[in-house]
């Protein structure tokens, strides 16, 4: 996942997955910047968004479909919907991890994900969304069937848990 730098009150990378709702969650660790807060000094929901964007496509890496894959497939999941709710916030220098997992798969057009924020000073989760996605041409930009891999390596995980 990321790679593991030790301070004292750091959680190490080797603890993080037994911190999520899903055992089997993949997951991306982010530090709270000045550039990520909005006038009441708390994380910008839009920031909270490009998290969750930056661990689905480092998961979709992660499981052998970078980019020049999908672009040599002409295939692609775009995102058809957000459900996002949000249940704290989280500050400057806040250490925030967000956990994600396929939960439904129908192995022809559509996929789920699901999100757990959690802030890791206090292992709270800050944030549950879930995300669907359809598979797309990446070149007409229509929806298409999914191409075998999609289906192999987009397996469920587990179910949504809302």
């Amino acid at each position: 996942m990321t790679q593991d730098i030790q301070s004292p009150d750091r959680i190490p990378d080797a603890d993080i997955p037994a911190l999520a709702d899903h055992p089997d969650a993949f997951w991306k660790r982010f530090t709270v910047t000045q550039d990520d807060l909005d006038g009441f000094h708390h994380v910008n929901n839009a920031v909270y968004l490009k998290w969750i964007d930056a661990t689905v496509w480092e998961h979709t890496r992660h499981v052998g479909l970078d980019e020049q894959t999908c672009l040599e497939l002409e295939r692609g999941m775009a995102a058809v919907r957000h459900d996002i709710r949000y249940l704290s916030s989280a500050y400057l220098g806040d250490e925030v991890v967000v956990y994600n997992w396929v939960s439904s798969n129908d192995n022809k057009l559509r996929c789920s994900r699901v999100f757990q924020m959690l802030r890791l000073s206090d292992r709270k989760t800050i944030l549950r969304a879930q995300s669907d996605y359809v598979s797309t041409n990446l070149t007409t930009g229509r929806p298409v069937r999914m191409p075998e891999i999609f289906k192999t390596l987009y397996d469920v995980k587990a179910p949504p848990y809302w």
